[in-house]
């Protein structure tokens, strides 16, 4: 077996931006302009291949990321399409951990949208290069200059445009390559499929000059030779001035900006040029870091006979083949049939078919080689976040962190004969998406459902019913709450049983102490002179933890609080484990109560834009949700309200922004912190809990 593409020539890119910013139309174009595709699908008429679930078609969303490969100037390119909705945060969340570059596609129109700071700030923290694309130049209002200020402005980026347009809105004919020195115009006879490149319009020859003088000058920190050059009045010429674009990009110095129109053709050819010329292979980056079973550092580096070491990024239910773990080889190669080791599970497992996934097709592969991405069918205990490596020398990647759901649902059967049917349902779902918690109220034996937003819940319950036949009913939303003190106490407690045999007997002093938001909990053992044995030590901390995960006030996790655990005794003979475990968990409930138990709740960051016509109705309506305006901002024609807002108070939301704006205004909104609930409300909502669970 041998590969068909070297690791430096392959590029492993994910397309992200903002909901409507047009990433599954430009996937489309890559994919027919690299021969992948013979026809173009729309997003508004259900055609897209990267878009290939039912919901994503009826809706014209993007909710799962769609995998893809394709070649373009010699050169393997694998591509993710990722959703744009901050309920799918997910989706976005795992592929930036295994990719090596991104387009970041911006709507000439709305510029950084609220979004799109959320996948920037996340590609910022995997450290992956990016080139910007600022697409829909066709469109009304489109202002090219202005997203690339907003790019700067908003997202701290060295934005530098290395195109820059010929006309805008329905002018909009081209653009000038600032590398290449030449203006460049798409064939309309055949949906843009050729190009022809023309000498700049002499009317745009000094604006050219200004914009490549400028790229020359921000590249110049990577390429003092070539600045130097150029003050000399010396020719550049496009190789040298692209392999310093190169440089400048992969040590984030700058972030190439290009433009064009997906839906008129126009700029996606120049846009797959950049993608091979400026964004890394492989090779170009840092060798994987991990750590051994015994927690020492470990590399590996990128080379096909190296060791293997690879990330299961994603886990896929299909009906045809079963389970579907997508993995990207950082070292070593996969063979088919071959004995693999799950490091993060300590298990073997034998590795079935490989598949290279085109969205929702497959295509069967001998291996897949470093720096690859792909499918495989036979790791039935893999799960997302694993590391698969070989047996001899494992390794533990980084797993990926995800985000906790916000909001919960009660699920109910309509047919009791479906129990089963319910539970394996869920069960792979769970599997595929990380933020899908499912749990089950132990008082009242309800099966919870929890994720990131209502449309997340819509999705999973709408997948139910298709996918796999179980209609369930389900309560009003539940919020996820949490629960703190406020006030520091000290807690005595004995735990005294005889009952004719041996009895229990356990003594814990200790103190809690409330911890600023966001440190969660805090263990501290200072017991001296062997007054509590060290054996009971981990009892009275899982004791406490399981009175922590239940909560006390309302059953709900308690957060951010710090427990020393001072003095207690022990009897010789009736002291246990589980006699210590009961005690602290008893301690913590009652020491709990007397530190000023508060609630508390999430508060979402909301972003509204709204046409200026409505933006009193909706600041109002802000207001009336117990929401915090922060900031008020103008896009083009629009007010852009920023708030923060109770997530008990966003359901239904989209419905009333819609009858408040006919239909104009929109909404986005993501988990910003917890806070305490106001005192009042606090009552009512702890009573609305206790009538609920008596239901």
């Amino acid at each position: 077996m041998s590969r068909k593409y070297s690791i430096s020539k392959v590029r492993n890119i994910g397309i992200m931006a903002h909901i409507d910013a047009g990433k599954t139309t430009v996937s489309e174009r890559i994919l027919y302009y690299t021969g992948k595709l013979h026809r173009m699908g729309e997003v508004h008429d259900g055609g897209t291949v990267m878009d290939w679930m039912e919901q994503e078609r009826e809706r014209g969303i993007t909710i799962t990321s769609a995998a893809t490969a394709t070649e373009w100037r010699d050169h393997m390119i694998n591509l993710i399409d990722t959703p744009g909705h901050v309920d799918f945060t997910v989706e976005v969340e795992r592929s930036l951990r295994v990719l090596d570059g991104v387009i970041a596609l911006f709507c000439a129109v709305g510029g950084v949208e609220p979004q799109s700071e959320t996948v920037w700030r996340q590609a910022e923290k995997y450290a992956v290069p990016r080139i910007a694309f600022v697409n829909k130049m066709d469109r009304l209002g489109a202002d090219f200059y202005g997203v690339v200020d907003s790019i700067q402005k908003h997202l701290g980026a060295n934005a530098v445009p290395v195109v820059i347009p010929i006309g805008s809105e329905d002018k909009f004919r081209g653009i000038v390559d600032l590398v290449d020195n030449c203006a460049v115009y798409y064939d309309k006879s055949n949906r843009g499929m050729t190009w022809h490149e023309e000498p700049i319009p002499e009317d745009m020859i000094a604006e050219a000059e200004k914009w490549r003088q400028n790229l020359i000058e921000k590249i110049s920190e990577v390429d003092e030779p070539l600045f130097e050059k150029y003050c000399k009045g010396g020719s550049i010429t496009s190789e040298e001035l692209s392999l310093a674009i190169r440089k400048a990009t992969h040590s984030h110095i700058i972030c190439p900006v290009l433009g064009g129109s997906a839906y008129r053709n126009m700029g996606i050819q120049r846009l797959l040029d950049a993608v091979v010329a400026y964004l890394p292979s492989p090779l170009d980056l840092p060798p994987v870091s991990g750590h051994c079973i015994d927690g020492s550092p470990i590399e590996r580096m990128p080379i096909d006979e190296g060791r293997l070491a690879a990330l299961a990024f994603k886990v896929v239910t299909d009906r045809h083949v079963g389970k579907l773990i997508y993995l990207r080889i950082y070292s070593g190669t996969l063979e088919s049939g071959s004995y693999v080791y799950n490091s993060s599970i300590k298990k073997s497992q034998r590795a079935g078919r490989i598949l290279r996934m085109h969205a929702n097709k497959r295509e069967s592969v001998d291996a897949l080689y470093t720096g690859e991405i792909g499918a495989v069918i036979g790791l039935p205990d893999s799960s997302t976040g694993d590391t698969i490596c070989c047996k001899e020398n494992p390794i533990i990647l980084e797993a990926i962190e995800f985000p906790a759901p916000v909001l919960s649902v009660a699920v109910m059967l309509e047919r009791r004969s479906d129990r089963d049917r319910l539970s394996r349902a869920l069960s792979k779902l769970s599997e595929e998406d990380p933020t899908f918690i499912v749990s089950t109220d132990s008082e009242t034996a309800k099966t919870i459902i929890s994720g990131m937003g209502e449309l997340h819940l819509e999705i999973i319950l709408d997948r139910l019913k298709r996918e796999f036949d179980v209609d369930v009913k389900t309560s009003p939303p539940r919020v996820a709450y949490r629960e703190t003190i406020t006030s520091s106490v000290e807690i005595n407690e004995k735990l005294v049983k005889q009952t004719g045999g041996k009895g229990q007997y356990a003594h814990v002093v200790m103190t809690l102490k409330p911890m600023p938001a966001g440190h969660g909990f805090d263990f501290r053992n200072r017991v001296t002179g062997g007054r509590i044995p060290r054996e009971y030590i981990p009892a009275i901390e899982k004791g406490i933890v399981d009175a922590m995960q239940k909560g006390v006030l309302a059953d709900f996790p308690v957060v951010d609080v710090r427990i020393t655990l001072r003095d207690g005794s022990f009897h010789a003979v009736d002291s246990s484990e589980m006699a210590f475990r009961r005690c602290a968990a008893a301690a913590f409930k009652k020491a709990f109560m007397k530190g000023s138990p508060h609630l508390l709740e999430p508060l979402m960051s909301v972003v509204i834009t709204t046409p200026e016509e409505y933006s009193g109705s909706v600041t109002g309506s802000v207001y009336e949700k117990r929401g915090n305006i922060k900031a008020l901002d103008i896009q083009g024609n629009a007010q852009v309200i920023k708030a923060l807002i109770p997530l008990s108070n966003m359901f239904g939301y989209a419905t009333d922004l819609r009858n408040m704006s006919q239909g104009r205004a929109s909404f986005t909104m993501h988990f910003e912190h917890y806070e305490a609930v106001p005192f009042l409300i606090a009552e009512d909502v702890l009573k609305e809990l206790k009538a609920r669970k008596n239901q």
